[in-house]
């Protein structure tokens, strides 16, 4: 049985490949503290299966996914998804464009606002696919360049290794 376990864990674990992104990175997603998210989002190299943190005082924000004509105008009034618990986890499932904002008035147009590029991955021989993004809900838009390089911050975590280790964890639990 324990031979089962280990062989389940592995298998799950093998596809725990995106990383953990905190948006605003030790801020996290306010308006005290002036952050640039354009400058943070830039700053990054997004990919499909990555899982992006938003954590803020519920009081005071919440997280808009917004259409790329309402990201720029700050229109609140109709979002395709909203979040409001102050830890909000969002797994990117495909490439594409990814706005959010703060519908708190006066947030957005101060800044609280991100603008999320995920690329297509590369294909399976290493050549970039040379297609543009594919938008997200239809609403995205493929304008604008990529995100460069990685890099490394505070707001960057690899899952492959909290998968891993919560891999082990839950093979010594169901063990003893």
């Amino acid at each position: 049985m324990g031979i089962l376990v280990l062989f389940f864990v592995m298998f799950v674990c093998g596809f725990c490949n995106g990383s953990v992104y905190k948006v605003g990175d030790s801020t996290g997603w306010a308006i005290i503290g002036n952050i640039d998210y354009t400058k943070w989002a830039s700053s990054k190299s997004f990919q499909v299966g990555d899982t992006f943190l938003f954590q803020y005082n519920p009081s005071y924000h919440n997280v808009l996914e917004v259409s790329r004509s309402d990201f720029h105008t700050c229109d609140a009034t109709a979002p395709i998804a909203t979040f409001a618990t102050g830890n909000d986890t969002i797994v990117i499932r495909s490439p594409g464009h990814y706005y959010y904002i703060c519908g708190f008035m006066g947030h957005c147009q101060a800044g609280q606002k991100v603008d999320i590029r995920v690329p297509k991955p590369d294909r399976p021989d290493g050549s970039p696919i040379s297609t543009p993004l594919e938008p997200h809900n239809s609403s995205g838009s493929s304008d604008g360049p990529l995100a460069p390089g990685p890099s490394l911050s505070n707001g960057h975590f690899h899952s492959g290794l909290l998968s891993f280790t919560f891999g082990l964890l839950l093979i010594f639990v169901w063990a003893f």
